[in-house]
């Protein structure tokens, strides 16, 4: 099994080196690549003065992703596999101001040298992890400088499940599976809210097509393989960002993320010198 494991991570890092950015988005399913673009459409690009932590950052997609639009970006994960996949990722994309550490982000509190050092923080996908994702949200508002954004997205409470386990039971200890289906926007204004944030908008991304194309890619992996999944897909890619726009207004259907945006309000001292000014 860890031989297997060695021949698909050296395939896909292999297809990194080749291709470089965006390949790192394009290993996952559908659904990975609808957040990214909302993501990317909420992250102009800057000339590297910007600092962004990515939490719960996985193998680093998207930590590469704004390093590569110019923010000094760091990615947080959970473990040393993954820190050490997204490490070469970047370098194979040329991502310089992107870094990576291995954090369990229930932690994220212990470490003051994060606090109020950043201008966006992304947690996309994490809390309905998280048994405690009230404090997991006020630590990743503690990261923000004043004025500084949250972006976040997490699995919406009235979806309609891809994958079975996506409906439940759910875990009652953290062991890497989801704790809860997912949020309504009353729970994640509270949740911006109670973590000192100021709500701006909520969203929603990951459309019916989508859906389908990822519900696809989960059943052919577990039959067949990832790289079965992955193949089967991959022409099917272009299908959402086309077809999900319409669908999603003209059908009932659920998108399955729900997406917030929220900012943390400047200082009294910042707001002083603003009128001053």
């Amino acid at each position: 099994m860890s031989s297997t494991r060695e021949v698909r991570r050296s395939w896909r890092s292999w297809l990194v080196e080749l291709i470089g950015w965006p390949m790192p988005l394009l290993h996952f399913d559908t659904a990975v690549v609808d957040r990214w673009l909302w993501l990317r459409r909420r992250l102009p690009r800057v000339t590297g003065m910007e600092r962004l932590i990515d939490i719960g950052c996985g193998t680093g997609a998207f930590t590469i992703g704004a390093a590569l639009r110019g923010y000094e970006a760091i990615g947080l994960s959970w473990d040393d596999r993954n820190q050490s996949v997204a490490v070469t990722r970047a370098a194979f994309c040329k991502a310089q101001s992107a870094s990576f550490e291995v954090l369990d982000v229930r932690h994220l509190d212990t470490r003051l040298d994060l606090t109020g050092k950043f201008e966006v923080a992304i947690m996309c996908e994490v809390i309905e992890h998280i048994l405690d994702d009230g404090k997991l949200v006020r630590d990743a508002a503690a990261c923000l400088r004043p004025g500084g954004r949250l972006l976040l997205t997490t699995p919406n409470a009235h979806l309609r499940a891809i994958d079975p386990i996506h409906d439940g039971p759910f875990s009652t200890v953290e062991d890497g599976g989801h704790v809860r289906k997912g949020y309504t926007e009353v729970d994640l204004r509270r949740l911006g809210t109670d973590a000192g944030l100021v709500v701006d908008t909520i969203s929603y991304c990951t459309g019916p097509v989508s859906q389908l194309v990822t519900w696809i890619h989960f059943n052919l992996s577990k039959r067949l393989g990832p790289l079965a999944g992955w193949l089967a897909i991959h022409p099917l890619r272009p299908l959402p960002i086309v077809l999900d726009p319409v669908l999603a207004k003209i059908t009932r259907w659920p998108l399955y993320s729900i997406c917030l945006e929220a900012h943390k309000p400047p200082s009294r001292e910042t707001r002083y010198h603003d009128a001053v000014a």
